[in-house]
């Protein structure tokens, strides 16, 4: 049996638990050496919880030898050091997203990790969804023909209990608001699968159903090589619906929604992929299957395991960062920006 890849875990709120019951399923290939929190309660809790040893320090974790990478799920504000201590002792990274709350800061973490030669994935799950796959192997086929109009739809809802955590929806610890913490997963999705964005022109805004300091709209328009697209993003959307993204190309229109494909081609064929899934729209951001976390860090494991990089490295998650960046500059210069 080939040896089990080492992971240390650090960051242990809300957000961990779909990690968590991944590498509780991935236990034959994947050794948890240690989960990490800064509070000794609730690192206590966790590992009491799923079955994992807690970790009293970092420094414990950063000199085991038998920990080969680290996943990392801590709030943005406070990654750059905890990867730099990882790195510099030759362990590779698995971050949530965002990589930082700016694209400076997240260029930064790209080049610690370059530096280190060490690999560097991000916790980007929309794009190991079954149908997400389907599309993607469709577009890479030319089957489809080349994508002339896009529509990015992210219709959620988050209660103002949410917003009320301290550092929710703040820029010192989450770098923003909706486009930054839950959109930033379909806009990762959709640069991946569409030419590079040229040019954008948005307007974000805080809503009076919330009170907080970053944005909860997004609405804007961008261009691409052969197209244009539009974008809508919300947490100000009760109940909350599931994000879609439709893609207008030469040979039929799809829609992808809920974990569902729907392919309409000209010629009058409809062809249907995946199964329907709930990704967290509504108020409870947790309400979603782990199996798309769990296929993440699969990959990673064996990323590390074969010496080649995750199937999302850093470097390709910054496209996303610069696309929100864009959208954010755009409102509030009240300008058409154009991408680097």
């Amino acid at each position: 049996m080939a040896k089990r890849v080492g992971l240390a875990v650090v960051g242990l709120g809300m957000g961990a638990a779909p990690h968590a019951q991944s590498l509780q399923d991935l236990e034959d290939v994947i050794d948890v050496r240690g989960v990490y929190a800064r509070s000794e309660p609730a690192r206590r809790a966790f590992a009491d919880t799923y079955g994992f040893r807690a970790a009293d320090d970092l420094d414990a974790l950063v000199g085991d030898p038998d920990v080969d990478g680290l996943l990392l799920i801590t709030p943005p504000n406070v990654r750059a050091g905890i990867i730099s201590r990882f790195a510099e002792a030759g362990k590779h990274i698995l971050c949530e997203k965002p990589l930082e709350r700016t694209v400076a800061a997240a260029e930064g973490i790209v080049r610690i990790c370059e530096d280190a030669d060490v690999r560097l994935g991000v916790v980007f799950q929309h794009r190991f969804r079954p149908a997400s796959e389907k599309l993607a192997a469709l577009i890479v086929s030319g089957e489809l023909g080349p994508i002339r109009l896009v529509r990015a739809d992210i219709p959620w809802w988050r209660g103002q209990d949410y917003y009320d955590e301290p550092g929710r929806g703040t820029y010192e610890r989450d770098g923003g608001g909706v486009l930054m913490t839950q959109a930033i997963h379909m806009l990762d999705l959709m640069m991946s699968l569409i030419p590079p964005v040229t040019a954008v022109q948005a307007l974000t805004a805080t809503t009076a159903l919330h009170t907080m300091e970053a944005e909860d709209v997004c609405a804007g328009a961008f261009e691409f090589e052969g197209g244009v697209g539009s974008l809508f993003a919300s947490t100000a959307s009760f109940p909350g619906g599931a994000e879609s993204l439709t893609l207008e190309c030469e040979q039929a229109s799809v829609l992808l929604q809920s974990g569902v494909l729907t392919v309409s081609w000209r010629d009058g064929r409809c062809d249907r992929f995946g199964e329907e899934a709930v990704s967290g729209g509504g108020s409870d951001p947790m309400a979603f299957k782990y199996h798309w976390h769990k296929a993440v860090i699969a990959d990673f494991a064996d990323a590390i395991a074969a010496g080649r990089p995750p199937r999302i490295t850093g470097r390709q998650a910054l496209a996303a960062h610069r696309l929100i960046d864009a959208l954010e500059r755009s409102s509030r210069e009240g300008l058409r920006v154009a991408m680097k």
